[in-house]
Order: structure tokens, then C-alpha cells, then sequence
């Protein structure tokens, strides 16, 4: 097996079991809920397989119904953030994802915060509109993307450090 298989295959594994066995059951304020399982769907490899990734990202999210009993919407949000990843990439990196230049887990640029920014924001926002499904809670809505976007990013950026390989 290929060794970026093996880590993909772990960073699933424990991103999905620390979601499910820890950030599941905080609830800050009613507001506040940080999913920082998408991390996996952020630092997939940029040359890795498309389909895989999509694959991947329906199991993430289906597995993430399976256990928040939610319905389908972590499934629909975790497909929507990987069929819109490249365009992210696009326009975060530039020329750097036409070369695919781009390593993520690496110190922290304006781009790459951009990036993660951006996958976060579409993921949230497609969660709670389709868990509200309504538009008179569209206020409901922005404040509970906004303020749980700031909690999964600060917790996906100490994730990244703490697994960042060390340039010895």
C-alpha cells in the first residue's frame, strides 16, 4: 500500500472518531459547534485522486448522519465542499495549485488560512441552511456559521500544528 493511502486512511480513522467521541457533544451557547472532521477534506492530498476524495468525503459525511442523526445533511455539505475544493484551491493559491506546489501542512500563510477559510465557511453554511430549511432563519443561520466557523478554524489550525511533521 501506498504510504499516503496509510495516512489518509488514519487522518479518517481519528479526525472521525474525535468528532464523533468529542466535538459532538459540545454546544456553546446554542450557537457554537466546531466540526473539525473536514479537516480531512481540507489537507487531502491536491494531486490525490478526485474521485477518491469524493468518495471519501460522502463516507465522511455519511458516517457523521450515521452518528449525529442528522439526516443526511453532514453528507450533502461534505460533498459540496469537495466538488468545490479546486475551485478554492484556484483562488486561494493561484499559480501555485496549476503546479501543485501546494502543501498545506506547513506554516501558516495568508493563502493557506484563506484556503482553509473559505472550505470552512461553504461547509458551515451548507450544514445549517439544510439543517434549518427555512429562509425566515437565515439570521439564525449567519450567526451560527459565523461564529462556528471561527471555533473549527482555530481548532483546525492547533490540529495542524500538532500534526505537522518536524523538519529535522
Amino acid at each position: 500500500m501506498n504510504s499516503a493511502l496509510l495516512v489518509n486512511i488514519f487522518r479518517f480513522i481519528l479526525l472521525l472518531a474525535v468528532q464523533i467521541i468529542i466535538f459532538n457533544n459540545m454546544n456553546f451557547l446554542g450557537y457554537i459547534s466546531p466540526f473539525p472532521y473536514i479537516l480531512f477534506i481540507i489537507l487531502y492530498p491536491v494531486n490525490g485522486n478526485k474521485s477518491g476524495l469524493v468518495v471519501a468525503s460522502f463516507l465522511l459525511g455519511l458516517i457523521m448522519d450515521m452518528f449525529s442523526n442528522s439526516g443526511g445533511i453532514h453528507a450533502t455539505a461534505c460533498l459540496v465542499l469537495a466538488y468545490f475544493r479546486p475551485s478554492i484551491f484556484k483562488f486561494a493559491f493561484g499559480l501555485s495549485y496549476e503546479y501543485q506546489t501546494v502543501k498545506l501542512n506547513d506554516v501558516l500563510t495568508p493563502e493557506r488560512f484563506s484556503f482553509i477559510l473559505l472550505s470552512v465557511v461553504i461547509h458551515h453554511f451548507t450544514l445549517f441552511i439544510l439543517e434549518a430549511f427555512q429562509f425566515s432563519f437565515i439570521f439564525d443561520i449567519l450567526i451560527r456559521t459565523l461564529l462556528s466557523t471561527v471555533f473549527t478554524i482555530i481548532i483546525c489550525i492547533i490540529i495542524i500544528y500538532l500534526i505537522k511533521p518536524n523538519k529535522r
